[in-house]
């Protein structure tokens, strides 16, 4: 009796102290479904019920959560996830300045997380605590070296900048400036902006006075449509660029006419039916567009892409993490992480995947298409 005893407490206490293994998978999201940046968290949020319900043998939960567009509500929401769900791994957060708020306790806690999000320093320069984050979005010198060439192309000598005085609008104007100077365009002018901001009459009337040939906008969903119609209303008549992140529905409801002619670098899901067959993602990207119109009556925008992509890298990396943990451990969160790390020639919707070490994005061109404003829809640039 006294021995069976022994055993017994000397069972729970190893249970106790040791990691809780799941048969199945738990994955946090985070978006701004409400707030400042709701219209790209919205389709984001929409797009989790399309996401794969199995990886392998192994069933996925997905947990969703709202941080109304504040990033404390994003570290608060990320903790929650992780104590009292016990996620496996994380898609999200929706605004750039919040994934960057998540790198250190995603290092700390062991979590990889897949973030739809645009600014590339999330993941670049690559660090120990950054080797935990991957990105599902084409980084920003694959954009913008496209958008550079169309401006050389073109006979750019001289460009605006106009972008988000954040994380999105540091990176791009980083990239901005060294693409620029490797190419021979002289910036004229940079000004920045807050994502909330209601007028930008200030620093667009800094960059029309400048006269440049052509003006880039690093925003995203709604807000980049702010300095563009601005700069148009001021009389403004040079080419207008914007980043992937304005390739949403309500840039061409809200900018109306004076969007017309913007040329921008993005996915191919904006051009769909312009894109040849033989494009890889084609099908793929047809097929989440029909599925999520068919559940909420409407096309979904890019972003929710972005999401969806997130789920289909889980899917393959989630049975090769398996054969060396089980669910709900620090060790299959690793395996997670160094799985993701491996992923080759994975076909999703915006483009196809190859990480490595170095490489947390993986695009390449396959991952962006030239596009223009023409009519009041996006159509191929040719």
């Amino acid at each position: 009796m006294l021995l069976r005893t022994l055993l017994v407490t000397l069972a729970t206490a190893f249970a106790l102290q040791s990691p809780i293994a799941s048969a199945q998978v738990k994955v946090g999201v985070i978006t701004s479904s409400t707030g400042s940046t709701a219209m790209v968290g919205i389709p984001q949020n929409n797009t989790v019920p399309l996401l794969p319900q199995k990886a392998g043998d192994l069933d996925i939960e997905y947990i969703a959560l709202d941080d109304a567009s504040v990033t404390n509500q994003t570290v608060t929401a990320f903790r929650k996830l992780i104590s009292e769900h016990k996620i496996d791994a994380l898609i999200g957060p929706t605004g750039s300045p919040h994934a960057i708020n998540l790198i250190p306790f995603a290092a700390e806690s062991g979590t990889p997380i897949l973030s739809p999000v645009g600014a590339a320093a999330v993941i670049l320069p690559m660090t120990p605590e950054k080797k935990w984050i991957f990105k599902t979005t084409q980084n920003d010198d694959i954009i913008g070296s496209a958008l550079v060439k169309h401006m050389v192309d073109n006979g750019v000598k001289t460009a605006g900048f106009i972008g988000f005085n954040d994380a999105y609008g540091e990176s791009w104007l980083n990239v901005f400036n060294q693409l620029a100077a490797e190419n021979g365009i002289e910036i004229v002018a940079t000004e920045r902006y807050v994502r909330s901001d209601n007028s930008v009459t200030g620093q667009a009337l800094k960059v029309f006075s400048a006269k440049p040939d052509a003006v880039l906008i690093a925003g995203t969903g709604a807000a980049a449509v702010l300095p563009q119609v601005t700069l148009a209303k001021l009389g403004y008549e040079g080419q207008f660029y914007q980043t992937h992140g304005a390739a949403l529905p309500a840039f061409l409801s809200l900018g109306g006419p004076e969007v017309e002619g913007t040329v921008l670098a993005a996915s191919l899901m904006l051009v769909l039916p312009e894109i040849e067959d033989s494009n890889p993602s084609k099908a793929i990207a047809q097929d989440y567009i029909d599925r999520y119109t068919a559940k909420y009556g409407e096309a979904p925008a890019t972003f929710g892409a972005n999401v969806f992509d997130a789920g289909l890298l889980l899917e393959k990396a989630i049975p090769v993490a398996a054969k060396t943990a089980q669910p709900g451990t620090p060790e299959f969160r690793a395996a997670l992480r160094d799985a993701l790390e491996q992923t080759t020639e994975l076909v999703a919707t915006q483009g196809v995947y190859n990480m490595t070490p170095d490489d947390h994005s993986g695009f390449d061109e396959r991952g962006r298409e030239m596009i223009i404003v023409k009519d009041g829809q996006w159509r191929l640039l040719k």
